[in-house]
């Protein structure tokens, strides 16, 4: 597994910090005295997450993030970004030996253009992405992109659903195994009427797509909301997994501000051999520098799990 040493030049004034009940004294620490860290995982912020440790800049941002020790990037509006930064921020990352998470394929949105429905014209908008995604994937060395298949169409029975996103997924994947790029399937608990919810309901789907270019994104915060039981079903679905994301519940914060024991199933992940990344999907608890330094904090803490 690739691992790189870091340097943390950020330190905060004062105490040490507390998340979750759980005190960081040790972690501040490294901050302060700008010692290395090791991150174990593939751990992937994303724009604005340390805006105000790094300034407004995309490019400052990343290499702020790989300063920490970051050693991966996600950035779900990529394909809405002007060519011109799509191919700087490629040439970043690949400076500085950072591996590009997903980014969505633009189709419309989470509810537009389902799939379920089986209609040929959102077909149509869906392998548009598609082929889209493959030119903005090329640019920042992309290998994952989510996509969201849409919401229920209530009006068929659910296994001519079932069939009629899994063959628009097929199209999909005609699409993108060509050029060794996967889309990963997220279950969302955002709303009843989003037609994937359940990790064995995308496992099954992806079984049916029976493509290496159609796996799950296994989001541990959605998870967590619609099913739990995090690990015994992130074990279930394995050979189906190609991506994880990130944020505690309820809130959909950083590690150590929820009920989630992160250092628990890091462990469990890191001891699965994952070399994946793992997308920082989540939002601060705090603002500010001190809520961005607390963010950094928290993996630290939680990737202590060795």
């Amino acid at each position: 597994m690739k691992r790189r040493n870091f340097i943390q030049k950020t330190a905060i004034t004062g105490g040490a910090l507390s998340l979750g009940g759980v005190s960081l004294a040790a972690s501040s620490n490294l901050s302060m005295n700008a010692q290395k860290h090791q991150f174990n995982l593939k751990y992937a912020p994303h724009l604005g997450m340390f805006k105000n440790l790094a300034g407004d800049d995309p490019i400052d941002q990343i290499n702020f993030m790989a300063d920490q020790g970051f050693t991966a990037f996600e950035d779900n509006g990529m394909m809405k970004r002007d060519v011109a930064l799509q191919t700087k921020m490629g040439e970043t990352l690949a400076k500085r030996g950072m591996t590009m998470g997903v980014f969505v394929v633009d189709k419309g949105g989470n509810m537009a253009n389902t799939l379920a429905a089986g209609k040929q014209e959102y077909i149509d908008i869906f392998l548009d992405g598609c082929k889209r995604a493959v030119e903005v994937a090329k640019r920042v060395n992309a290998k994952w992109m989510t996509v969201v298949p849409g919401g229920f169409e209530r009006k068929l029975p659910i296994g001519v659903q079932d069939g009629n996103i899994i063959e628009a997924l097929k199209r999909g994947a005609e699409i993108l195994e060509p050029h060794g790029l996967v889309m990963v399937l997220e279950p969302l608990s955002d709303s009843p009427d989003l037609y994937l919810q359940n990790s064995d309901q995308t496992y099954m789907i992806c079984k049916g797509v029976g493509s290496p270019s159609c796996k799950i994104l296994f989001d541990i915060y959605h998870m967590q909301k619609t099913e739990g039981h995090l690990i015994h079903n992130m074990d279930l679905t394995w050979d189906e997994v190609a991506y994880i994301q990130i944020g505690d519940n309820p809130g959909r914060k950083e590690p150590t501000t929820g009920e989630i024991n992160y250092k628990n199933v890091f462990k469990w992940i890191h001891e699965k051999g994952f070399d994946g990344v793992l997308g920082m999907e989540h939002g601060n608890s705090k603002e500010g520098k001190a809520g961005e330094q607390a963010v950094i904090d928290a993996y630290i803490h939680e990737d202590t799990f060795m």
